[in-house]
């Protein structure tokens, strides 16, 4: 993020400490490495629930968070839920909705672009066939995920896109990172 040098306040950001920030984190590289943490439980069926709180940034366990954030996640009906929460990769949608516009806000507010509002739409293509083991050729996950965003602001589109592809999460999962599962088997 290349700030431009503005004070004030743009799209809901803090041109000072955005400022301080980037430069605290070109001063100490260090201090820009994070650790999110998500702790999940599963409630039967396909009903699990997680719970988020605590992270590691700026160089230390963060402690500023006092709220623990908790998400259920389940499948409707037709997938053999009960439709308690979104199913995985419906939060996997909301998540890369979320970072993509804050992506974009943010990088637009360094550059000094005002916008407006920002709304979009966001649909991934999936043949749960791959899930249910049912056809060795077809993907386990989204063949597709399409990205709709309208921005009020005076930046051309091109401009936009670029600024929301920043996002860590957009990146995740177009570079397609590496996941290691692990299974501590604590027999009973």
């Amino acid at each position: 993020m290349s700030p431009t040098q503005t004070t004030g306040v743009i799209n809901g950001v803090d041109q000072d400490r955005l400022q301080q920030t980037v430069s605290q984190m070109r001063r100490d590289p260090g201090s820009a490495a994070f650790q999110f943490r998500v702790r999940n439980t599963w409630l039967g069926g396909a009903h699990n629930r997680s719970r988020i709180q605590d992270f590691y940034g700026g160089g230390k366990e963060d402690d500023t968070r006092q709220k623990t954030y908790v998400m259920d996640c389940d499948e409707p009906p037709i997938l053999l839920g009960k439709d308690q929460g979104p199913n995985p990769v419906e939060h996997l949608l909301n998540a890369l909705a979320g970072c993509v516009t804050t992506a974009l806000v943010m990088h637009a507010a360094a550059r000094g672009i005002e916008i407006q509002s920002v709304t979009s739409e966001l649909e991934g293509d999936i043949d749960v066939r791959g899930f249910l083991g049912l056809s060795p050729d077809v993907p386990r996950g989204f063949k597709n995920i399409r990205v709709t965003m309208h921005v009020q602001s005076d930046a051309p589109p091109e401009k936009l896109r670029e600024l929301a592809e920043y996002s860590p999460v957009f990146n995740t999962i177009a570079n397609a990172t590496p996941v290691e599962i692990s299974i501590d088997n604590a027999r009973t």
